[in-house]
């Protein structure tokens, strides 16, 4: 079984330990689990998937090489209230009040987790609200393709504010052409879900344990 950890080691625990108890083969990707992993490494739980944190880090470190400096106001839209996930945005926390800029958290709310589009007015009303921000990160790839839309709607010029954010897909792409978004962590997600299957085959067959391969480059 290959599981992706969102929901906390504490959801996880009492459902790993049942489904090794029984002979099956966990590992995960894409949200560390790594007390879990310690635990049962050498039954083949492993993880694939970004160091949350310092993928965050190196977004905003991206972000403030995009002409950001000390005293600037920024805003860091995460999943600040889920266990393991808030590491993420505070990677971006971190990194820009590491160089003196004034950020703000905005929780990300279950709606807009499940349903991303939900964000554009939320972050429109506080663009209105906040004129002189001058950078949003996130580290929530659904909501980073729409930026573009709340840009578009909130009335930016490309580039007016700097969007630091996480992913790859069409609509992010595009905003990155378009000059919407500034930069994007590629956590390579195809690596995320092709590694744990093969951990699990390297483990029936030749019963390697547990690895830890971090597919967050850049």
């Amino acid at each position: 079984i290959v599981i992706m950890g969102h929901p906390g080691e504490g959801a996880f625990e009492s459902l790993v330990e049942e489904a090794i108890s029984r002979g099956v083969i966990v590992t995960s990707g894409n949200n560390p689990l790594p007390n879990l992993q310690t635990m049962y490494q050498d039954k083949g739980f492993g993880y694939a998937g970004a160091d949350l944190h310092a993928g965050g880090y190196l977004t905003g470190l991206t972000m403030i090489k995009q002409g950001l400096k000390s005293g600037d106001k920024a805003l860091v839209y995460g999943l600040f209230s889920q266990e393991g996930r808030r590491k993420s945005p505070m990677g971006i926390v971190d990194a820009l009040e590491g160089a003196g800029l004034i950020v703000e958290k905005l929780d990300i709310s279950p709606d807009v987790d499940s349903e991303a589009s939900l964000c554009i007015p939320i972050l429109t009303a506080y663009l209105e609200r906040n004129p002189d921000v001058k950078a949003i990160g996130t580290q929530h790839g659904n909501v980073t393709s729409n930026m573009m839309k709340v840009l578009q709607a909130a009335g930016k010029k490309p580039g007016e504010v700097i969007v630091g954010g996480i992913d790859l897909s069409p609509a992010t792409i595009e905003g990155i052409e378009k000059g919407y978004v500034s930069a994007s962590f590629d956590q390579m997600l195809y690596l995320q879900g092709f590694f744990p299957v093969l951990q699990v085959v390297l483990m029936k067959k030749y019963n390697i344990p547990g690895l830890a391969i971090n597919t967050g480059v850049g």
